[in-house]
This record gives C-alpha cells, structure tokens and sequence, in this order.
C-alpha cells in the first residue's frame, strides 16, 4: 500500500476533501495537512516521513514545499493535482475535480 499525503495552504478545504476522496476511491492510507504557519494541521516531519507520495494542489505549493522542507523529501513521490483554491470542503465540483485527478497519482 501507498501512504499518500495531500497538502495545500491551510488544511480546511481541498487536501482534506483530496484524503477523503482518494481514502475512498483508492484504498489507501491517505493523510492531509497545510503549508501556511496558521493551517489547522500544518505538515510535519512524521507526516512526511510516513508518506510515500506527497500531492500538492498548486505549482508554487510545490516551490514551498521543497524550499521548506526539502531534505524530508527525498525518496518521496511528488505530485501536483493543479487544483485552484476556489471549493470548500467537500463541495461537489471539487470532489469530481479531485476523483478526476487521482489518476496523476496512481503513474
């Protein structure tokens, strides 16, 4: 099995709406958590450490997270699902985006 981390700014409406789309539709273990200093679960060492494949939603998360955290991610699969911040959580047009988009992560 794949631990598959999803991150985006703050951890309260698309990685945590991604962990439960793709626990469900995948069969995975799946985790989320946020970039920014104020996120509702922000991203730790043991998180990463746990994650075989890390997906962010946009591009410059990707820049941030390997500015920030970039040793803690060698060895891990890096995905980006290009997913902008304009759903709330669990909204039904996010779910169809982020099921449309798992694909990415099962290459």
């Amino acid at each position: 099995m794949t631990n598959i981390l999803f991150i985006c700014g703050k951890a309260r409406k698309r990685s945590p709406t991604a962990a439960a789309v793709a626990a469900e539709r995948l069969g995975q273990p799946t985790d989320f958590a946020g970039l920014s200093a104020d996120a509702d679960e922000r991203v730790g060492s043991e998180q990463l450490a746990w994650a075989d494949t890390i997906a962010v939603m946009e591009k410059a998360q990707l820049s941030r997270l390997k500015r920030q955290l970039g040793p803690s991610l060698n060895g891990k699969r890096l995905v980006c699902l290009d997913i902008p911040d304009s759903f709330e959580f669990m909204q039904p047009e996010l779910v169809e985006l982020v099921t449309a988009r798992l694909g990415r992560i099962l290459r």
